[in-house]
């Protein structure tokens, strides 16, 4: 996978449940995101490199119990399959920097049909001016 150095807005420290699911692929408990409950217009960037992943405008409630999209931004996600945990899913990671983010699953709403299930911890929220 190839990563990228930071882009704008980097330089905080992570911490380090923040490095547990960036870099060694965990995940919050479900429903302990404050960002399921944002609602501002705005943008979400990758904590770790500071890349654009998604935009408020494509942020649902999914009851999943973690902040989703049903779309990412051109550039700002890739994939992979994962086959961790006896199950078959595909793991969202930043394009960037590699971090991971989360999975995508095919019953999200119209008109992509997309989940991107996405760990809050590792999101940066930048409201709109």
């Amino acid at each position: 996978m190839t990563t990228q150095p930071c882009q704008t807005g980097c330089g905080t420290p992570l911490t380090p449940d923040q490095e547990r699911i960036l870099r060694e692929r965990g995940t919050e408990y479900p429903g302990s995101s404050p960002l399921n409950h944002e609602k501002r217009a705005g943008s979400y960037h990758c904590v770790g490199c500071g890349a654009l992943l998604f935009r408020s405008t494509t942020k649902y409630e999914s009851g999943s119990g973690w902040p989703s999209f049903w779309a990412a931004e051109a550039g700002g996600v890739a994939t992979q399959r994962d086959t961790s945990h006896g199950m078959v899913r595909d793991e969202v990671h930043c394009a960037h920097c590699g971090g991971h983010l989360g999975h995508v699953f095919p019953d999200g709403p119209p008109p992509t049909g997309q989940r991107y299930c996405v760990n809050g911890l590792v999101l940066d929220f930048r409201p709109d001016a």
